[in-house]
């Protein structure tokens, strides 16, 4: 969900995304990940965040709604785990070879938050590791749904003007952020505990400061 944010949130907003999708790239082994967010004045989907390919040139890029996987997942409100993308129709092969990388296989699941998909996690060409007691769309759809929880976070503390609203935020997510995650992920490597305690750490200081 775009808006227009202070641009200290917005910085906060950008730097829990990239940590994220660190994260989910780490957790899968995958060539690269992304976050979606999905523009309310007309639709689009925008890369907000990626790690791995395409994540120097990648972010500000535009897609009309409905495009590719991506728009289904937002379209449907559903995950969508797709292993072979040539033998999908909901693949849209020109959007992706304009990013300059094609994948073999997509998993992407939607963001929601208070009912309404604001965005969409996608993961390319993962890795066939074992990841512990959940299945790949299973830690996905875990991953989206922190993920839809931190931006739901930053919006409330984005328009609160007192201490009141960010104590019961606190109270509310005394749980870390991400926690269920990593317990959950029992063969997770060095390198994702340690985007996971970055991101903990991040998520810590936008309670105790709102963002600032």
């Amino acid at each position: 969900m775009l808006t227009d944010p202070p641009e200290s949130t917005d910085i906060t907003q950008r730097r829990l995304l990239q940590s994220i999708v660190e994260v989910a790239r780490s957790v899968f082994g995958a060539a690269a990940a992304s976050v979606f967010l999905v523009d309310q004045a007309n639709g689009d989907l925008v890369f907000e965040a990626v790690a791995g390919e395409g994540e120097n040139q990648l972010p500000g890029t535009r897609f009309p709604g409905g495009t590719g996987i991506a728009g289904w997942a937002v379209m449907g409100g559903q995950p969508l785990l797709v292993d072979d993308v040539a033998e999908s129709p909901r693949f849209a092969r020109a959007a992706a070879e304009s990013t300059g990388y094609v994948p073999r296989s997509i998993m992407a699941a939607p963001l929601i938050a208070d009912g309404e998909c604001i965005g969409v996690l996608e993961v390319l060409d993962r890795d066939s590791r074992p990841r512990g007691d959940l299945g790949d769309m299973d830690s996905l759809g875990l991953l989206a749904t922190e993920m839809a929880t931190v931006l739901e976070l930053l919006v409330r503390l984005r328009h609160d003007t007192g201490g009141a609203a960010r104590a019961a935020e606190v109270a509310r997510f005394d749980l870390p952020l991400l926690q269920r995650v990593a317990e959950r992920l029992p063969t997770a490597s060095e390198q994702v505990g340690a985007t996971v305690t970055k991101l903990l750490t991040m998520a810590d200081e936008l309670l105790a400061g709102g963002g600032a």
